[in-house]
């Protein structure tokens, strides 16, 4: 296994891991759209997770990318 292997499944499981501690609301109808908030702000913990998750998705967008074009 080449380091592009190691670097996209480990920015998978991170990536994973960071989209599903992100919470909207405590019940399930916030989790379908029910929730009575229209227009919220990122703030403290919550915004650095965002950043985050986008951070991770973009390493392993360029990872997989890497790992394609390297392999031809």
């Amino acid at each position: 296994m080449t380091i592009w292997n190691y670097l996209t499944m480990g920015s998978a499981v991170l990536m994973t891991f960071l989209i599903l501690i992100q919470t909207r609301g405590a019940s399930l109808g916030a989790g379908l759209g029910g929730a009575g908030e229209v227009n919220t702000t990122r703030r403290g913990t919550d915004k650095t997770i965002f950043q985050l998750t986008i951070v991770c998705a973009l390493v392993f967008s360029l990872s997989l990318l890497a790992g394609v074009i390297i392999k031809k």
